[in-house]
């Protein structure tokens, strides 16, 4: 099973978190240890499990602050590595939401 990286914005719960994920609030809750799941602070960073499929390639959604250097020591490769793999052309621009492949 593979796990996305989430930071919780404004206006976010974990119902639409998990619905956005293909998953369900209690499975968000046990993963992350949250007892209460009505209480959802801004910036908290939440690890949400995804099903493995063997055709994919392991994936990444960029948030706020995130360099390549920061993904690529997280997930044990090298940046030139996440550039060829991403074809990026401009490897210092990276913006939340974007999708980035590990490998």
């Amino acid at each position: 099973m593979n796990t996305i990286i989430y930071t919780v914005k404004k206006g976010d719960t974990l119902y639409s978190i998990a619905k956005k994920y293909g998953t369900t609030v209690s499975v968000l809750a046990r993963y992350n240890g949250i007892t209460d799941p009505d209480v959802l602070s801004v910036n908290t960073v939440l690890r949400i499990p995804v099903e493995n499929d063997p055709e994919d390639e392991k994936q990444y959604i960029v948030q706020s602050g995130d360099t390549l250097y920061k993904i690529a020591r997280e997930y044990g490769v090298s940046v030139t590595d996440l550039i060829n793999l991403n074809r990026l052309t401009c490897p210092d621009k990276l913006y939340p939401g974007q999708v980035i492949k590990i490998g």
